[in-house]
């Protein structure tokens, strides 16, 4: 079966000892995967995993009764904040 075109396709290298490779190999087939297949799932699946504990602040309920209340109803602007905002605003 002939292979499609891929218009847009990235190649990545990769140093592995061959006992690494073996166990890649060996897993791979038991999930019926190709090699790439069976890393690129893997791996995004464990990189997503990084990103969402990185990125994600999980919040109780009460904290996210208390967020969604404050920006309902923001608190008035103290001293700094009004100063701040005083020094950025640009001349005319």
């Amino acid at each position: 079966m002939p292979r499609t075109a891929i218009k847009e396709s990235s190649r990545m290298s990769l140093r592995i000892r061959p006992d690494d490779k073996s166990i890649l190999m060996r897993s791979a087939n038991l999930e019926n995967r190709s090699l790439t297949d069976f890393v690129l799932h893997t791996v995004l699946r464990h990189a997503k995993t990084i990103i969402n504990h990185a990125e994600v602040i999980p919040l109780s309920e009460r904290d996210s009764l208390r967020v969604l209340n404050l920006l309902e109803n923001p608190p008035l602007p103290n001293e700094k904040l009004l100063a701040a905002a005083q020094s950025l605003r640009i001349k005319t």
